[in-house]
């Protein structure tokens, strides 16, 4: 295992000093979890891993998210944070000798009371016979296990693994926290050879992948460029595809928002030529293919529940097929979103909701709805009295299914446009029973 792993770091990684000849994505990696750049969700004081490093004790994760955003420094940081042995392993390389190479390590270190966290690579490649392989010894505390994947673990991870670990999404890093790690690339190093406003462009081509922006920053601090280079001359010396906004350096925040404007305002001739504007300048197709799919949630939703549909399969396809001939899904998709009946009920309803459950706290739901999976539970009433709605008139029960403390609410209000017309006349029609039944 030492040889097969001979450059995965020992767990008091963090406070060696760094090869000056290390990559400079290894040498601005963070040195300790406050420095980790975009997760603040889940690092920072209220976020799940920082709750557990404040607690001083680690469960089994899955850190799921985009390539670039911090999962294998988490998972080094994480060892550190609480003081356990750290070990890695990628599936990409191991095999299931390793592995078992990897666990006896693990139990020999637990019988001296060191307790291992174990983080795996690409765990999603590892198939359903292996990932059973890794129950036994997460049941008996004999490692820690940190997976990380790029893929959906609903379906890259089998039920039994995902029972035993909790599933922590890592978010894209945005434009802040890209332009923050150059910030730190450019105090080590100097100042990139780029205009303001190729910066900017090299910033917007990482697509929210903070490794690929610090390999690109590297490449050019070796190139030694006499002069700052343009986002034209940027993207002629990288050799890839960089947005070129001619009139001015906002030129991505103003078309992005005309974009998403001409949708919303339905005018598909608009929103087709901003869409345009923004291929034909450069700019990401992945971006515009995530912009879309926002706007077929915020801005349509239930109106036409079709629009999401639409804007993931034009996603998928332009992944098969890629430029140019992919960017014709995409401007299917954006025809469809902005020909399609407008609706923000589902948007409005989310944030409603998400701010009464704030409010609310933990209000238990009624008794009657709660399972009873055991005789104690049987005895205080869980599930005493509960209307099965299939069984009930018309499918309908009219229960009341909101805490003993709490008002029923609306948050959902359907429109009277597309799909929701047919939505809001189903919701007055069970209201009208609940009233009669109540």
């Amino acid at each position: 295992m030492a040889d097969l792993f001979a450059d995965d770091p020992p767990p008091s990684r963090t406070a060696e000093p760094m090869r000056e000849d290390a990559p400079l994505a290894d040498r601005l990696r963070p040195r300790d979890l406050s420095q980790v750049i975009g997760q603040e969700h889940l690092t920072g004081p209220e976020g799940a891993i920082g709750r557990m490093v404040a607690a001083g004790k680690l469960s089994s994760m899955i850190l799921w998210g985009p390539p670039g955003t911090g999962k294998t420094s988490i998972a080094r940081l994480l060892a550190d944070s609480v003081g356990m042995r750290y070990e890695a392993v990628s599936a990409v390389f191991t095999g299931v000798a390793d592995l078992k190479k990897a666990f006896a390590a693990a139990d020999k270190a637990a019988e001296a009371g060191q307790r291992t966290l174990l983080f795996v690579d690409e765990i999603h490649r590892f198939n359903r016979a292996q990932q059973d392989g890794f129950l036994p010894f997460v049941e008996r505390g004999t490692v820690t296990l940190v997976g990380a994947t790029t893929e959906n673990p609903s379906f890259a991870l089998n039920a039994a693994l995902l029972s035993r670990a909790q599933v922590l999404i890592l978010e894209r890093l945005g434009h802040e926290a890209l332009g923050n790690l150059l910030n730190r690339a450019e105090a080590l190093e100097g100042p990139l050879p780029l205009t303001p406003e190729a910066r900017d462009a090299l910033v917007a081509s990482a697509d929210g992948d903070g490794r690929f922006l610090l390999n690109q920053a590297e490449t050019l601090y070796a190139a030694n460029i006499p002069e700052p280079l343009d986002p034209a001359g940027l993207g002629k010396f990288l050799q890839r595809r960089v947005a070129v906004y001619d009139k001015d350096r906002d030129g991505h925040y103003n078309l992005i928002s005309a974009l998403h404007k001409a949708v919303r305002g339905s005018d598909p001739q608009a929103a087709l030529y901003y869409l345009a504007r923004m291929l034909t300048a450069g700019e990401e197709p992945r971006y515009l293919a995530r912009r879309l799919v926002r706007m077929a949630v915020e801005d349509i939703g239930l109106a036409d529940p079709n629009a999401l549909v639409q804007c993931m399969a034009a996603r998928d396809t332009y992944e098969f097929l890629g430029s140019p001939e992919g960017e014709l899904a995409l401007a299917q998709a954006c025809l469809y979103l902005a020909t399609a009946p407008k609706s923000n009920a589902v948007y409005k309803a989310q944030k409603a909701a998400w701010r009464s459950a704030k409010e609310t706290g933990s209000l238990m739901p009624p008794a009657n709805i709660l399972n009873a999976p055991t005789k104690l539970m049987k005895d205080i009433g869980y599930g005493s009295g509960y209307t099965y709605d299939h069984d009930a008139d018309e499918g309908f029960s009219g229960d009341n299914y909101w805490p003993e403390e709490m008002e029923p609410q609306t948050y959902y209000e359907p429109v009277e446009r597309g799909f929701e017309r047919k939505v809001r006349e189903r919701i007055a029609y069970w209201d009208k029973l609940r009233a009669e039944r109540g």
